[in-house]
């Protein structure tokens, strides 16, 4: 048999083997692996609880939230960004939708979801309530059955009061309120109709059951407890990420006013007291054997109730999209120290916010982010434009003497340093740096940095599309090889096994591919380093970059390849006008010759 019949067949063989691999996988495999992960979750929540779980016999999760509402009285929630219901049972705010944001980009996708009422696995909500020893009666608790003695539904302009009487002498009474964003404002008033004076704390915080169901896994982003804390006059904003909080189950913190809560990378749930009020604040992870619940929460000073006498205390909750120029809103009206602070900026937050005010103001013209973003990229060319110009300059002179630089390397082939000492005294006889070709990248490395970190953390960004396929700048491009560049209705990240390499590690995309092309070419403009190794590893460097770039926000390649365009527009004119050899008129010369 000839020898390509060989090739042919080893090829047939070995796309006939995948073809079985893969068919085996998914109808085999990922069945059993399904059915075996059921099975294990059936049996993990069949044997853990939280602290108010019914008995042992029924506790387990239900997936239906009607099933989970349908525990107790209910009060509905309905504003213009807010849906959902507070529970009369413990008086807790427990069911939340965002009704401005939507899961996915498709048309039917439901609102998403903040707080989750417990009986539902990961559970998350907001308690208030108050702290005392030797309470006749009790305080309210998570069990306590509020009465709704005013209003039907919580709205911006119907508040709602619950009351509650320990038995004792004590009567509870809380109104809740809400405006037309995410801020709540929970005021309980106490009355004291006892004979006996009465010591009690007023309390409050969000309770998260085990990890968010989209716990994401990158380390430029923070997700878990957060609050800002300080003494009054100067404040720092403190983090622990779900990993460090594990390890310290049990963080305290004394401060006057400030802010604590949970966040997630586009939303928060953060109670806040008053500020001039002191607190101690605590970051807590309990029952981590069984339901592994986080909860961030805060008490206040003790107030001692005289017989027929009342006080009162009042309390937010900011439950809601982590908008900026909201946060900085509620951070004003409120005096809500470093809240703003709420979005991770990251350690270069002294750029990633100015660059994300500057996007934000070529949005209000251009009405588009993705424009916004070449405006942006535009604007930071323009300021690097007097280092790069002479950068650039410097980097065409050295092209110009590749020849002479050839020849003082065959001249001492042998000598490497005698070939170093003659090679600086070219450049200081010609008046070039080396080095200087290096700065305008060096320069923007934190830029892209900032970039991409404004880009992946600002829910500005998220769902907003630039042109065509791009529909979400704050995700990576969908189209990639392996749907045919987007002809195909298919996700390659779904396919079993191999579904993370051909939605991470193997996504090319359209964009990627074109941003790779422009890294190609402008380091085509740039001289060739005197070393092979050197040489073959900046001619790899953009095939890498290619793929590296493709799991990218794809806002973030957007920037990216604009700047290289203009970076290669810079260099050609300047290389142009010194008569430096380049790829560009050299690609001119040989159309030229073609048609002649």
């Amino acid at each position: 048999m000839p020898p390509h019949d060989n090739s042919r067949n080893t090829i047939l063989f070995v796309v006939i083997a995948g073809l079985m691999l893969l068919a085996y996988s998914y109808f085999v495999m990922e069945p059993q692996a399904q059915k075996r992960r059921v099975a294990q979750e059936s049996a993990a929540a069949s044997t853990t609880g939280p602290s108010t779980a019914p008995p042992a016999s029924a506790a387990v999760f239900t997936t239906d939230r009607t099933v989970a509402l349908g525990g107790g009285a209910r009060v509905p929630i309905r504003t213009d960004t807010l849906t959902g219901s507070l529970s009369l049972t413990g008086g807790r705010i427990d069911d939340l939708f965002l009704t401005q944001y939507r899961e996915t980009l498709d048309a039917d996708s439901p609102a998403v979801e903040l707080f989750r009422p417990e009986g539902m696995q990961h559970a998350f909500f907001a308690q208030f309530g108050w702290t005392g020893q030797n309470v006749a009666g009790g305080v309210p608790g998570p069990a306590t059955p509020w009465r709704l003695t005013e209003g039907s539904t919580l709205t911006p302009t119907t508040p709602v009061v619950l009351t509650w009487d320990n038995g004792a002498g004590l009567r509870f009474t809380r109104r809740i309120s809400v405006d037309d964003l995410y801020m709540f404002t929970v005021t309980d008033t106490v009355a004291n109709f006892s004979a006996q004076a009465v010591t009690i704390a007023p309390a409050a915080g969000v309770v998260r059951q085990g990890l968010p169901d989209n716990l994401g896994k990158n380390q430029v982003l923070h997700e878990g407890a957060i609050g800002t804390f300080g003494d009054g006059e100067s404040y720092s904003t403190q983090q622990l990420k779900y990993g460090a909080w594990a390890k310290k189950p049990s963080v305290e913190h004394e401060s006057t006013g400030g802010w604590l809560g949970i966040t997630d990378k586009y939303w928060m749930a953060a109670v806040i007291p008053p500020q001039d009020e002191k607190i101690s604040a605590k970051f807590l992870v309990t029952d981590a054997s069984r339901y592994n619940i986080h909860a961030a929460g805060m008490e206040g000073q003790p107030v001692t109730i005289q017989p027929n006498t009342q006080v009162t205390e009042a309390r937010q909750l900011f439950a809601g999209a982590k908008r900026a120029e909201i946060l900085s809103g509620y951070q004003d009206s409120l005096d809500l120290p470093r809240f703003v602070y709420a979005i991770d900026w990251g350690f270069l937050w002294f750029l990633t916010r100015p660059i994300f005010m500057v996007i934000e103001f070529f949005y209000g013209i251009l009405g588009n982010f993705g424009l916004a973003i070449l405006a942006l990229t535009l604007v930071v060319r323009l300021i690097m434009f007097p280092l790069a110009n002479k950068s650039y300059e410097s980097m065409s002179k050295m092209r110009n003497l590749q020849p002479k630089m050839e020849e003082i390397k065959k001249k001492h082939p042998d000598e490497p340093q005698k070939q170093q000492q003659e090679l600086m005294a070219l450049y200081q006889k010609e008046k070039i740096n080396p080095l200087a070709g290096c700065l305008p990248l060096l320069l923007q490395i934190p830029v892209f940095y900032a970039v991409y970190k404004m880009l992946f953390v600002t829910i500005e960004m998220r769902h907003q599309p630039f042109f065509g396929w791009i529909q979400d700048l704050s995700a990576p491009d969908p189209t990639t090889i392996w749907n045919l560049f987007g002809l195909l209705p298919w996700d390659p990240s779904a396919a079993p096994l191999i579904g993370g390499m051909l939605g991470g590690t193997f996504a090319l995309s359209v964009l990627a591919i074109f941003y790779g092309l422009t890294m190609w070419l402008q380091m085509a403009m740039s001289p060739q380093a005197p070393d092979p190794m050197q040489r073959r590893i900046f001619q790899l460097m953009p095939i890498v970059f290619t793929f590296i770039m493709a799991t990218f926000p794809a806002g973030l390649l957007i920037y990216w390849a604009w700047s290289n365009i203009l970076t290669i527009l810079q260099q050609y004119i300047i290389m142009h006008r010194l008569k430096a050899e380049n790829p560009i008129d050299a690609f001119i010369a040989r159309m030229k010759t073609a048609k002649a």
